[in-house]
């Protein structure tokens, strides 16, 4: 029994395959304007979910995890997306540079699922700082709340 078991997983799993799953790039409509080093942190730990420009690992191909894959990418582009910047008015972008900088200091993003299989997307000091620096935000240790964005 635990031999057609194992078959009909198989089965199953090989079915799962041929169930359609997008996983599309789609145009950049405007680059987000960020300075270089914010910019390097955000393509190399934010990108891959939340802009036009995903890198489909080889697992995106193989259900059941593509389609979880395709689903987490969808969410995030829908909730903010860098290829689409221009697409956010001033208002929505000084509320998304705001909720940026907090789930960055607050390790929520990148997830923590994320990261076993990229672990260059883990955000170091530095990169927290240079994401504070390019969305006004100052981290909480500072006792600031917004600071004017300008080099110092």
């Amino acid at each position: 029994t635990s031999r057609r078991l194992l078959l009909a997983a198989a089965a199953l799993l090989g079915i799962a395959q041929l169930v359609p799953i997008p996983r599309t790039n789609p145009p950049v409509e405007e680059e987000v304007d960020a300075p270089p080093g914010a910019r390097a942190v955000l393509e190399r730990s934010c990108f891959d979910c939340h802009s036009n420009a995903t890198r489909w690992p080889w697992y995106a191909w193989v259900a059941p995890a593509s389609w979880l894959l395709a689903y987490d990418v969808s969410e995030a582009r829908g909730h903010m997306n860098f290829s689409t910047w221009n697409r956010y008015g001033a208002e929505k972008r000084a509320d998304r540079l705001e909720e940026i900088a907090e789930v960055v200091q607050k390790g929520e993003m990148p997830p923590w699922f994320y990261l076993p299989l990229h672990p260059s997307a883990k955000l170091s000091q530095a990169d927290i700082a240079a994401i504070h620096a390019w969305t006004g935000e100052a981290p909480p240790e500072s006792g600031a709340h917004k600071h004017p964005k300008h080099d110092h």
